[in-house]
């Protein structure tokens, strides 16, 4: 009984350390992601010769009713706006562009009827017997069942004074997060990244992430 009692404990102990050590692994992994990946698809003609110039924003009725919302998303576009070139209209100026903006996150569960095997999520430790003459064994079993987001950024640059549109880019991936200030910005950034160029659509495009002014 002793024996038995000993080689539990030192089971318990072992899937507890490994446990933890696959715990600081995952973190370790998401804190060293660094690039993020977008499929752009980019379409119009830019003036040739023509210089970014300056722009202002634009908000849609449905924009206006979420200020707070509008503001984040302006905030991570600027980023990307100014590294292409781009310049905000100082105020009581006249912008030589106007910008819209779009952006969508749609989270996505996982269904069991995903897997073949009805895989769930969930963790902890099992016990099973092999037969009326050994003694239980443990093991350790870790299962991830993480909602995915598929996110997806848009700008369409406008000329002010013929309200022509000049540039229409947007960016789309997907991962475990919901889209953010960050990955946002990151998104704003690869799209406009080929300006003024298009093409080909859609394309891969890697950015090292972007941290917003929000």
């Amino acid at each position: 009984m002793t024996t038995f009692a000993a080689s539990t404990t030192r089971r318990r102990a072992l899937a507890g350390v490994t446990l933890s050590a696959l715990a600081v692994t995952l973190l370790a992994g998401c804190a060293g992601i660094s690039i993020l990946r977008s499929e752009v698809s980019s379409f119009g003609e830019w003036p040739a010769g023509r210089a970014p110039g300056t722009y202002a924003f634009e908000r849609l009725p449905s924009q206006q009713a979420r200020a707070d919302l509008a503001d984040r998303l302006e905030a991570a576009a600027a980023v990307a706006l100014d590294a292409a070139g781009f310049k905000p209209a100082a105020a009581g100026t006249e912008p030589e562009v106007i910008v819209q903006l779009g952006s969508r996150s749609t989270r996505t569960d996982a269904s069991p009827w995903d897997d073949p095997l009805w895989w769930r999520g969930g963790a902890g430790v099992s016990r099973w017997r092999y037969g009326p003459w050994t003694s239980p064994r443990w093991g350790l079993s870790l299962h991830i069942d993480a909602p995915r987001y598929e996110r997806e950024v848009a700008l369409l640059l406008r000329d002010r004074v013929s309200g022509k549109p000049l540039y229409e880019t947007r960016a789309s991936n997907d991962g475990g997060a919901a889209a953010n200030s960050t990955l946002m910005a990151t998104m704003f950034r690869a799209a406009m990244r080929d300006f003024p160029s298009t093409g080909p659509n859609p394309r891969p495009v890697d950015v090292p992430l972007v941290f917003s002014a929000q």
